[in-house]
């Protein structure tokens, strides 16, 4: 009888305990998912703040980082797997400039653009609206085949933090999914916020759906075709605030853009400067730094003079000794 009393209120506990966690609107119930706690992380998003921030620069004409925009509850992008620059390469004063452009819709401007950064070796990020994709499937396509990361850039360009969680997710996956339909790509885990406008809580949600969010260290009045900053404009924009390990942000329906870009890779080279993928620093969510090569080369030299001390310290024994203890070397350098 006891057992049986014990059994019950056990259950009974566990049963509670199941009700009071599922709450409305968090897909339990069959219903849309508005609520602000992920079904899927288990993240409450009620507690990151959502005050709507739009990211800015407060630039420096002396080649140095500029300042970036951090949204409320936010103290360090790099947190959430958000960045603006790379850090690294600021901090070591490295030179090196990684090319990214925003493709809200086509204005007959990207395959130049595209034929100059293969004329000239080098690899960028796009990143593409749902629109674009359903539009420019080839361009698309050709992005892929040239090296070229595809991003994410939204379904319908909204503010995000306007969209409550279920609608971010939704304009994001959608567009990855048309992205794969279309051109049999997968879209790179990297995501631009549509008019850098973000929260706390976007750089959470974003996060947890496994994106990388990329903000810009340079950026001008280039998004209007009908007032265009002239190429002139746009060179000058590189020779006044270039830095090292800035990401300018570059609207491929600029025809100023894509008269300028020519001359600003040639400026940036004779500055010294490489082009690079954002890839190469940008960390996703779950992935670990990469080891630098400079450090792997000089672990394989120092093992190298080892191993050949070791080996003439051996000949002078007996060339039986050193044959039995090379190959023993060999086998445990090769484990």
């Amino acid at each position: 009888m006891k057992k049986s009393i014990c059994s019950f209120l056990i259950c009974a506990v566990l049963t509670l305990g199941i009700i009071d966690s599922i709450t409305p609107g968090s897909g339990y119930y069959g219903g849309n998912d508005i609520s602000s706690v992920s079904a899927k992380t288990k993240t409450d998003y009620s507690k990151y703040n959502n005050t709507k921030s739009g990211f800015g620069l407060s630039l420096n004409k002396e080649h140095k980082k500029p300042g970036g925009t951090l949204a409320k509850g936010v103290k360090k992008l790099s947190s959430y797997n958000a960045y603006y620059v790379d850090e690294k390469a600021a901090k070591k004063k490295k030179k090196v400039i990684y090319l990214t452009f925003d493709c809200g819709y086509e204005n007959g401007y990207t395959k130049t653009i595209l034929k100059t950064l293969k004329k000239n070796k080098i690899k960028a990020i796009f990143f593409v609206t749902e629109p674009y994709i359903k539009a420019n499937p080839k361009l698309v396509k050709r992005m892929k085949k040239d090296g070229h990361l595809v991003g994410n850039h939204t379904c319908t360009h909204p503010q995000l933090p306007t969209k409550s969680v279920s609608q971010i997710r939704k304009e994001v996956s959608q567009c990855e999914k048309t992205m794969k339909k279309l051109t049999g790509y997968s879209m790179d885990k990297y995501i631009r916020p549509p008019e850098g406008c973000y929260s706390q809580r976007t750089l959470k949600v974003l996060q947890d759906m496994g994106y990388s969010t990329i903000f810009w260290s340079l950026a001008w009045h280039d998004w209007d075709p009908s007032n265009q900053p002239g190429k002139s404009s746009v060179v000058n924009q590189f020779k006044t605030y270039y830095h090292p390990g800035m990401m300018p942000l570059i609207h491929v329906v600029s025809k100023s853009n894509t008269e300028a870009l020519p001359e600003v890779i040639s400026f940036m080279k004779k500055k010294g400067y490489k082009f690079g993928l954002i890839s190469d620093f940008a960390l996703k969510p779950g992935e670990k730094a990469k080891k630098t090569t400079k450090k792997s080369a000089t672990e394989k030299t120092t093992t190298e003079k080892a191993t050949t001390e070791n080996t003439a310290t051996e000949k002078a024994t007996t060339e039986k000794a050193t044959t039995e203890n090379t190959t023993t070397e060999n086998i445990t350098s090769e484990k």
